[in-house]
């Protein structure tokens, strides 16, 4: 049973993963994820894959409305809604949908992910319980391009996932991916998270306690007697922190 109220009629799934985008898209900025309105979050229009969400560049994150989201295709059309596809979204966003496969990608210059990307030794070690989830999850672009301008960007990028869910992008930024909204933008915030807490460890100077591949195994593996399966959880925090916008920052939903 859900802790946050359901609706009772049936739900549009378009109209909901909009609502959801724009929830996410203001909770970035609750938690400090945000650039104003560079940086982009895409999800694929359920029952398409060649058509994708986006908020229009020039909105504010703070400001999304579900009624805001435009579609556009591959090409940086904009099939829907009224708004201009920046260009850097459709070069990153609408290849590593088609070619990875994923129903959400979003992308951000977050602070502390950002200053670990920053440094030459840009890994993140499972040397917290949070990092350790991440654990051989994570791919790694080592080499800055520039500004992604062309199509050809996103399917190097593409090609570099390989099945992870989350890519670090050494002096610009990262991307999580997910099958959901809620899954993906969890993974954003505890990336955050982990990050933070690794570049705080590494500035005592003091060498960090990385933890031995058992123990990494022991994080990951589940209990038969967990009452709370990972998807739950993913919903479940979800929920939780639009329950929050709804009292700090309502009208996403509009």
């Amino acid at each position: 049973m859900s802790v946050h109220p359901l609706p009772t009629a049936a739900v549009d799934p378009v109209w909901e993963a909009k609502v959801h985008l724009a929830a996410a898209l203001r909770l970035a900025v609750l938690d400090g994820l945000e650039e104003g309105i560079d940086n982009h979050f895409t999800m694929m229009v359920p029952g398409h894959t060649d058509r994708y969400l986006l908020l229009p560049y020039g909105l504010h994150w703070s400001e999304a409305r579900a009624s805001d989201i435009i579609v556009f295709n591959d090409a940086g059309e904009t099939l829907e809604g009224h708004g201009v596809v920046e260009l850097s979204a459709q070069c990153i966003h609408a290849p590593m949908h088609r070619l990875t496969g994923a129903k959400v990608v979003l992308h951000t210059h977050q602070p502390w992910a950002t200053a670990l990307n920053m440094l030459t030794q840009n890994r993140l070690l499972p040397a917290s319980q949070t990092a350790a989830f991440f654990h051989n999850r994570i791919a790694y672009d080592d080499h800055y391009q520039g500004l992604a301008k062309t199509m050809d960007e996103g399917e190097r990028l593409a090609g570099l996932l390989q099945g992870k869910q989350v890519m670090f992008l050494k002096n610009h930024g990262v991307i999580t991916v997910g099958h959901t909204v809620a899954q993906a933008y969890r993974r954003l915030y505890k990336l955050e998270k982990a990050c933070q807490t690794q570049v705080l460890a590494m500035s005592t100077g003091q060498p960090l306690e990385v933890m031995s591949d058992a123990v990494i195994e022991e994080v990951l593996q589940r209990s038969p007697l967990d009452r709370h399966p990972i998807g739950e959880r993913e919903r479940l925090y979800f929920e939780a922190m639009m329950r929050v916008l709804d009292r700090v920052n309502p009208g996403y939903a509009d």
